[in-house]
């Protein structure tokens, strides 16, 4: 074996080390392969304020044979509305953690979506967030911080109350561009690390 052919090896072996340690080192929370993993979650549309906004969850093949949850509808901003979102139900602590990562799988449309976390908490339309982009007919994996989550009501958001992570208890994604439209979202899957 020539010198040359050990050291590609080798660089190749430390390109695909930090992908190899997150795959080891990753949590499933969610991962939509059968129609019983969609049937925990539940749509919540700006209807609860009056909105027009429609959406549907739905487990879907994709052209390349894989499996997902899709998420999709249309936004509207009639009637003072302009969200809507899907939710797991809540199903006690998910285990995450100060540091933790949460890491999605999804196939979007251009869209910027928000993902939310949600603690046991009485306060009404209540989560913690963070904001991703997409890119239009493309797999991609999405990286969002625990800690860098934001408190949120209403729409609003709460910068002093920090999140305890051990006390989510469940997941979502909303989408509240203020821009009208169709839209769809595939998840494949949802964990952290």
């Amino acid at each position: 074996m020539s010198t040359r052919f050990r050291f590609c090896c080798f660089t190749i072996f430390l390109t695909m080390m930090p992908q190899l340690a997150a795959a080891q080192t990753m949590t499933s929370l969610f991962q939509f392969r059968q129609a019983s993993d969609v049937a925990n979650w539940q749509i919540v549309n700006d209807g609860v304020m009056g909105g027009r906004s429609t959406s549907q969850a739905a487990l879907v093949k994709t052209e390349s044979g894989e499996v997902a949850m899709r998420f999709s509808g249309n936004l509207s901003l009639e009637n003072n509305g302009g969200f809507a979102s899907v939710r797991s139900r809540p199903s006690g602590a998910l285990g995450l953690q100060s540091g933790s990562t949460i890491l999605l799988r999804v196939k979007g449309d251009g869209r910027r979506y928000t993902f939310n976390l949600y603690t046991p908490d009485r306060r009404t339309a209540f989560s913690y967030q963070m904001e991703f982009n997409t890119q239009a007919g493309q797999w991609m994996e999405v990286r969002l911080p625990v800690d860098k989550f934001v408190a949120h009501s209403f729409g609003r958001p709460i910068p002093s109350m920090k999140l305890t992570p051990s006390q989510v208890q469940s997941v979502g994604v909303l989408l509240g561009e203020k821009r009208s439209g169709p839209f769809e979202l595939l998840i494949d899957e949802i964990g952290f690390e």
